[in-house]
């Protein structure tokens, strides 16, 4: 199960699309109440819609750090030491990563689309976590499954 150019391209994609999310939770996580916090997570100089929003995100940022971060990184190891276990981590990583992502694509769209448009959205703004999450899953699916690329 050795890493393939495919590997590389979804951790390099993992990388570039998670490493900004979890800097900004975690000044969430130091300073859950700052302007820094509320600018970086909302945005534009605008507010909490409400306490639930205030509560979602924090809480997301918990557990990012506590589960999806931990498997990602994990599961990178894993993958690039060629280890089975490693592909199942990692497409653990990609399935919460799916999950939420769809989640959030569904409810946040009233709010972030009209503000961030329609390229953002679809990238950046949940697109990326989205389409990794599912290239993730099924690619480690597959590799475990004994396919080989």
């Amino acid at each position: 199960m050795e890493p393939t150019i495919i590997t590389w391209v979804l951790v390099v994609w993992g990388v570039i699309t998670l490493a900004p999310l979890t800097a900004v939770q975690m000044t969430l996580l130091l300073s859950p109440h700052s302007t820094r916090s509320k600018e970086w997570v909302i945005g534009k100089h605008e507010d909490w819609r409400d306490k639930t929003h205030f509560r979602f995100a924090l809480g997301a940022a918990w557990a990012d750090w506590l589960v999806a971060v931990p498997l990602f990184v994990a599961g990178v190891v894993g993958v690039f030491l060629s280890e089975a276990w490693g592909y199942v981590l990692f497409g653990a990583a990609g399935t919460i990563s799916l999950y939420i992502n769809i989640i959030l694509w569904v409810t946040e769209k009233e709010y972030v689309y009209p503000s961030r448009g329609p390229l953002r959205y679809f990238t950046y703004y949940w697109g990326f976590f989205v389409y990794w999450g599912a290239a993730t899953l099924v690619y480690s699916a597959l590799r475990v499954g004994g396919v080989a690329f």
